[in-house]
């Protein structure tokens, strides 16, 4: 609180630290009185009294409601949830570099996958231990993100599941209801509109700023509705003298609609900033021309540029058949055909366009974020540039489609005979995952342990009901039946593991059970066809049959499905299907 004397009263003014005496001097006798009255009613007070009171040197400032510095400094512990390197049945040579010929790494450092909300994940990198080891391996030294901006977003999953072994194609329809954090996080970025988004980017990119190397650079991808906003807040956060470019990336292969009533957009604009525009990694970029052009030789004398000539005074020529980039970036848009990089997520960018930020802003070996990673394609090409990489998303349909996308990244770099890294995929351990089965982390221990309980009931009922089985009770690891069969679920934000499988057939046998479904969102990378040798050493065999699950994430006009859920069916007879080469 701030307290002015006036000439009646005998209270002595308190002045902070930070207050401009020159500028007290200039509040007339109502702006005083106007201030203490305000003060007493315990209301803020308006803008204009902080530049007349205090020393503010920001000359422009975005502000909105609930503005605040404060930012999360908690720290969540991480848990491995699994580590993925491309399976090879052969053994490894001997070697005694970092890596082996082939390319898998020995010992160094491992990508990071991490699945959860990035203001806890930041907070947790820039707080935690891992702090340590980003700084080992020399800081984060590229950052780029692409937040989202749909507004209209339905958080909402279908889930379909149909049993092949009945060869009717038909599925079971139910709609899941987005879980607590993901309402959270919607809720938290426009609950309020642009209010809600800008202060969730706003906090975060300010964590991103002090996670960043002295010499790093940080790209932030804009939608046209909210580029003016994050232009202000960049300019706030790092400084307006460390902004280097607005890029712009020219579409030209987008389909124009005039129904709108604008020009067509064919245009994103990406704003790039530097932690400090005294030391940073810039290398100027060319691209190759359509046809070769004839250009003028120019030299420097004296400090100036100048034609070049030749001995008698002719001016020279040079062919050239490339160009210097600059901040216009002609690149096509992906399409639908395109069947070797679209995924098919939604607003998945073009490699070509992260590739020519990547190599514009950092080096090999050095580490490269993604905090909104959604399908991966940041880390994609990091790994294919010979970077080291982290990155995070919200959604667990991110988090697999990264993953998958990642396996294929490296056996595409293991076929070419060229290195790669192994990736950690991580969550913040049980107090990230009491967020995402809805669990009220502020109640007693003991009812939060009722709480998580309890939703996991819920979550395995909907899906026993889902698959039509009944539910059983007495069984360690089973929790329902269908057809002479009995199931198990697995966890909800966790791969079924090796362990659990075990634990399966260790029932199985104490209790002679034949057969098993298993019905998993993932499971372990590398569980195949490990656990069928091992089921058959216990006088077991495993045959494995896929049932296609749709798993849909619902957004204005597109619709995802991904078929990632499997099942086992455990019996005495012969391997009769082999896994399809995708899960291996």
């Amino acid at each position: 609180m701030v307290v002015i004397a006036t000439a009646e009263s005998n209270v002595q003014p308190y002045i902070p630290f930070n207050l401009s005496i020159p500028s007290v001097m200039k509040l007339t006798d109502t702006e005083k009185r106007e201030i203490l009255k305000l003060i007493e009613s315990d209301r803020p007070l308006p803008d204009k009294y902080r530049f007349l009171l205090f020393d503010d040197k920001r000359e422009v400032e975005l502000t909105w409601n609930g503005k605040t510095n404060e930012v999360a400094n908690i720290v969540l512990p991480f848990q491995i949830i699994e580590q993925v390197d491309e399976p090879r049945a052969e053994k490894p040579a001997k070697q005694l570099g970092l890596f082996d010929m082939r390319g898998r790494q020995q010992k160094g450092w491992t990508n990071k996958l991490i699945w959860g909300d990035n203001k806890l994940i930041l907070s947790s990198l820039k707080h935690g231990a891992m702090r340590e080891e980003i700084e080992k391996n020399g800081g984060i030294k590229l950052i780029y993100i692409d937040p989202p901006f749909d507004v209209g977003a339905d958080f909402s999953m279908d889930i379909e599941i149909g049993d092949p072994s009945t060869g009717s194609g038909q599925f079971e329809t139910f709609t899941k209801r987005p879980n607590v954090l993901e309402e959270i996080a919607y809720r938290d970025t426009w609950g309020k509109g642009a209010d809600s988004f800008i202060a969730m980017i706003y906090e975060r990119l300010i964590i991103m700023r002090d996670l960043l190397a002295d010499d790093g650079s940080i790209y932030v991808h804009c939608d046209y509705r909210l580029q003016s906003y994050l232009r202000l807040i960049l300019d706030e956060i790092f400084g307006h003298e460390n902004y280097r470019n607005d890029i712009y990336w020219y579409y030209y292969n987008k389909m124009p609609d005039t129904r709108k009533g604008v020009f067509p957009r064919a245009t994103d604009t990406i704003l790039w900033f530097v932690k400090d525009k005294r030391n940073y990694q810039f290398e100027p970029l060319t691209e190759k021309r359509d046809v070769p052009v004839k250009q003028l030789v120019r030299k420097k004398v004296d400090g100036k540029m100048i034609n070049a000539r030749d001995e008698d005074g002719n001016v020279l020529y040079q062919e050239r058949d490339v160009r210097v980039v600059d901040n216009v970036w002609r690149l096509s848009m992906l399409q639908p055909a395109d069947m070797n990089e679209n995924i098919n997520y939604p607003n998945q960018k073009p490699e070509a366009l992260v590739e020519r930020i990547i190599n514009a802003s950092s080096n090999e070996n050095d580490i490269v974020a993604d905090f909104f990673c959604g399908s991966g394609t940041t880390l994609a090409v990091a790994e294919k540039l010979n970077r080291k990489w982290i990155g995070s998303d919200l959604g667990k349909f991110a988090i697999h489609t990264t993953r998958k996308r990642m396996i294929g990244v490296q056996r595409e770099l293991k076929a070419k005979g060229k290195d790669f890294r192994a990736v950690e995929i991580l969550n913040l351990g049980k107090y990230e995952r009491a967020h995402y089965i809805g669990v009220n982390l502020n109640l007693r221990e003991e009812e939060q342990k009722k709480q998580v309980e309890q939703r996991e009931k819920d979550f395995i009922a909907l899906i026993l009901r889902a698959y039509r089985a009944e539910t059983v009770e007495n069984f360690r690891a089973f929790h329902g039946k269908k057809s002479g069969r009995v199931v198990a679920v697995g966890s909800v934000n966790l791969p079924v593991t090796r362990l659990f499988v075990e634990e399966i057939i260790l029932e199985c046998r104490e209790k002679r059970i034949s057969r098993v479904d298993i019905l998993a969102f993932e499971f372990e990378m590398g569980l195949f066809p490990n656990v069928q040798e091992e089921a058959k050493a216990k006088v077991l065999t495993l045959r494995l049959n896929i049932f296609r699950v749709k798993y849909s994430i619902n957004a204005p006009s597109k619709k995802i499905k991904l078929s990632f859920t499997m099942f086992l069916i455990l019996k005495s007879s012969h391997l009769s299907k082999r896994i399809p080469s995708q899960w291996n």
